[in-house]
């Protein structure tokens, strides 16, 4: 099987490591079936091309694509042009890409700069996602029920809905929680690699980041040990199932 290519914009060791083991645990990839690069400490490979891959997988990060240049630190920028750089040739080949949060900026903001703090901007919790009639039919979230809950913490948002895709997941605090480009780009809002062990990873690491107050950080905690998150892991299953292909 060709690998999967994943790349990881966190610049903190630790929750880049336990992002990078989630994706592996949640999809039934192996360490030797994928290929690592952490974009906050090494550039992409100068040679990469996306037919060595069975797909692109983007984790989250703190970055905002929609903050001006100079609020991004160095490695930010570096990060966001690196995601942005492939971009034009995933789409336009429709080559399988599963955006994780940072992802849907990435793909909104590439295809009409639709990504920004206007609106929709989500706490660290839970969302109440709902398939809409397009997600139902889509393979990507075959196994997935109508309803379900899941783990967000944003602060941009894609405020419309790009030409070329279409919406597969909304909730009532932000509509586009899951989308796809053309019939095999895909991105998310929420996190579907996410449990409560992992959010508490990040709660831990990002509770001087501005996403919620850190007095919160305890509360915050209980919440994600409460909350019944466990049906979007399925998409990542299904998005290594269906795009598997042969060396």
């Amino acid at each position: 099987m060709k690998p999967f290519l994943i790349l990881q914009l966190r610049p903190e060791a630790e929750a880049s490591d336990n992002e990078f083991a989630a994706i592996l645990q949640k999809s039934g990839l192996s360490r030797d079936k994928v290929h690592r690069v952490q974009l906050d400490r090494e550039d992409l490979p100068e040679d990469l091309q996306l037919d060595d891959y069975s797909g692109v997988i983007v984790g989250g990060g703190p970055g905002c694509v929609s903050d001006a240049p100079e609020k991004k630190t160095p490695v930010e920028a570096r990060i966001e042009k690196a995601v942005l750089g492939l971009m034009p040739d995933i789409t336009a080949r429709d080559f399988p890409f599963l955006g994780c949060c940072y992802g849907i900026g990435v793909l909104g903001h590439h295809l009409g700069r639709v990504v920004n703090k206007n609106a929709y901007a989500e706490p660290v919790g839970t969302s109440d996602c709902t398939l809409t009639d397009a997600g139902r039919a889509d393979l990507l979230l075959e196994g997935l029920p109508d309803a379900f809950q899941a783990f967000v913490g944003h602060k941009e948002a894609m405020q419309t809905l790009p030409d070329g895709c279409t919406h597969l997941v909304s909730s009532p605090t932000c509509p586009y929680q899951m989308v796809r480009f053309g019939q095999n780009v895909y991105a998310t809002q929420f996190h579907p690699e996410a449990d409560a062990a992992g959010f508490e990873v990040r709660i831990e690491i990002y509770k001087h980041k501005g996403y919620f107050d850190p007095t919160e950080a305890d509360q915050l905690v209980a919440m994600c040990r409460a909350a019944d998150v466990h049906a979007p892991e399925l998409i990542l299953k299904n998005f290594v199932t269906r795009y598997s292909r042969g060396a």
